[in-house]
């Protein structure tokens, strides 16, 4: 039997004015004092033509950490649903950019509220993190454990992309006489890629009374690291035999800054070899088999893929397998409010919710990758 878990709201969070393509260098600023040689080529691929950061462009200074957004998420969600954050039984946060290692990212976030005792959880990974602490409040709510649960995904990426953060390493490779001491394409590559946001949603054992709410149905999260490699990383370098070395391991304390440590990397050949069958054969054809779903009982797909590069490659894996769903009935907000990592879906779930285009009984299946050591996120809703 379903248990009766609803999605009863969900609102967003996005800092300060959206950035458009050619100004993310005078926020971001640059590296060595060059522009990206290869900004234009993954903008051109991933489609995204806005984002946002918690930097103020004049001064440069953050606007919010982590835990700021995610409250400020909160408190969206509070005023849009009329849930007294008071009456919070359950906080479940997840992110892959806190704001320090300790506390954990849930507490700083009920710390910025100021709301009364509750059980709070943190989930960590990348965009898998925003829905295993949505999973985790699902769970809490299905056992009868609470009767509402507030679950949060957000990212701090800003925080790792700026060019002041790289200098270190710049200037290391220049006194090594390096030849092109320029940034590492798998470093730059993400500094075009993710963006700053929060998303939070009200989840409840009961529907709301006079407007729509989501069923959750059900919420698959397969990890495959059992036999992948790791693709994107923070906090470690890539040896060439594939071993991760942590910072811990660092034999110089500096080398941690001048080789570029804690800069978020990603294996963008690894991303585009697997990700696509990782998420259709490996992920979505089991899921559907299992749950007895076919493609024509989908209304809505909601894809967070991180470009649009991987729209046509999606489809055609998916149409390819039996699992057809045309792009009029696809929704995704990638373009103008960027690759919010564990902060996408509930972003893209909101724009749809309240988009008016919803109607009783309609089906949406909500897809999430995550290319870290690869693992995937299928989730089910039925509007009621």
């Amino acid at each position: 039997m379903t248990p009766a878990v609803y999605i009863n709201d969900i609102a967003g969070f996005l800092p300060n004015e959206p950035i458009g393509n050619d100004a993310i260098e005078h926020v971001l600023g640059m590296v060595g004092g060059k522009p990206s040689r290869s900004k234009k080529l993954v903008l051109r691929n991933n489609g995204i033509k806005t984002r946002y950061y918690a930097i103020d462009p004049q001064t440069g200074k953050y606007t919010h950490n982590n835990a700021q957004m995610t409250a400020e998420a909160v408190r969206a969600l509070s005023k849009k649903s009329g849930f007294n954050l008071n009456d919070m039984e359950v906080l479940s946060c997840g992110t892959s950019s806190p704001d320090q290692f300790k506390p954990a990212h849930g507490q700083m976030v009920q710390g910025e509220l100021g709301c009364p005792p509750c059980e709070v959880i943190t989930t960590a990974g990348v965009c898998s993190s925003g829905m295993t602490a949505m999973k985790y409040g699902y769970m809490n709510v299905a056992l009868g454990l609470s009767k509402t649960a507030v679950c949060a995904g957000s990212e701090f990426a800003s925080s790792f992309m700026r060019g002041a953060n790289f200098e270190p390493e710049i200037h290391a490779r220049i006194d090594k006489l390096e030849k092109h001491p320029e940034l590492g394409f798998e470093k730059d590559f993400l500094r075009w890629m993710l963006s700053d946001g929060a998303g939070a949603a009200l989840i409840s054992s009961k529907p709301n009374q006079n407007r729509i709410s989501l069923h959750i149905d059900w919420i698959d999260y397969l990890s495959f690291a059992g036999d992948m490699q790791v693709c994107m990383y923070s906090g470690a370098i890539k040896q060439e035999d594939g071993y991760l070395k942590g910072w811990r391991e660092a034999d110089d304390p500096l080398d941690i800054i001048k080789q570029g440590y804690f800069s978020s990397k990603q294996d963008a050949r690894l991303l585009d070899k697997y990700i696509i069958s990782v998420s259709v054969e490996r992920a979505l054809l089991p899921i559907a088999a299992k749950r007895g779903l076919r493609a024509d009982e989908v209304v809505w797909f909601l894809p967070h893929y991180s470009s649009e590069y991987f729209r046509e490659k999606l489809y055609n894996s998916m149409a390819s397998n039996g699992f057809n769903i045309p792009f009029n009935r696809w929704f995704t907000n990638l373009t103008v409010k960027g690759n919010v990592g564990a902060a996408s879906i509930y972003l893209i779930i909101e724009e749809l919710l309240y988009s008016g285009r919803l109607k009783k009984g309609d089906r949406l299946l909500c897809y999430i990758p995550e290319s870290a050591r690869f693992s995937i996120c299928y989730m089910l809703l039925t509007v009621v």
